[in-house]
């Protein structure tokens, strides 16, 4: 194969090699210059690409961060303290017990509370501090009194946060 091609080489005359030497040489700068202006226009998108990317690394270092630290922290376990007797404390502490109307326990992982007047806030705080408790609402009805304003009747079913 080599031989052929010298061969051919060979048999042109010197102005037809000087010819197809420019040729060639023509088509290599054009080339590399096609290849430089791709390589141009291709850069301002990937370094907006990579800018992005960089900030989705970030984030996503920041999360496995707060997962290591969300699995190393003890599991809360939840008390076997009866919820009624839970909730009962709870209402008390936060002196909520005088608008209670109604404290019912189906079993011992369900209650039902029924408090006819009691401030909004007042109740958000007790849901807050119940759910440190691991209990949490399983169904709640509130509704603003048109007398009182601020005030609202609820009647909610918590129950016992289980593991998942």
């Amino acid at each position: 194969m080599r031989a052929k091609l010298r061969t051919a080489w060979e048999s042109r005359s010197p102005r037809d090699r000087s010819i197809i030497v420019a040729l060639a040489a023509v088509l290599a700068v054009g080339g590399y210059v096609a290849l430089v202006l791709s390589a141009q226009r291709a850069r301002v998108p990937l370094r907006i690409s990579v800018t992005a990317l960089q900030g989705q690394a970030a984030q996503l270092e920041r999360q496995a961060l707060e997962y290591a630290h969300l699995r190393a922290a003890p599991t809360v376990t939840a008390s076997s303290t009866p919820l009624r007797t839970l909730v009962q404390a709870r209402i008390d502490a936060s002196g909520l017990a005088s608008s209670l109307v109604r404290l019912d326990a189906p079993d011992p992982d369900q209650v039902v509370v029924v408090f006819g007047a009691v401030a909004f806030a007042d109740w958000l705080k007790l849901v807050a501090g119940l759910a440190s408790q691991q209990a949490r609402l399983e169904s709640c009805r509130i509704e603003a009194l048109a007398t009182a304003p601020g005030r609202v009747s609820v009647t909610a079913t918590l129950v016992r946060a289980t593991p998942q």
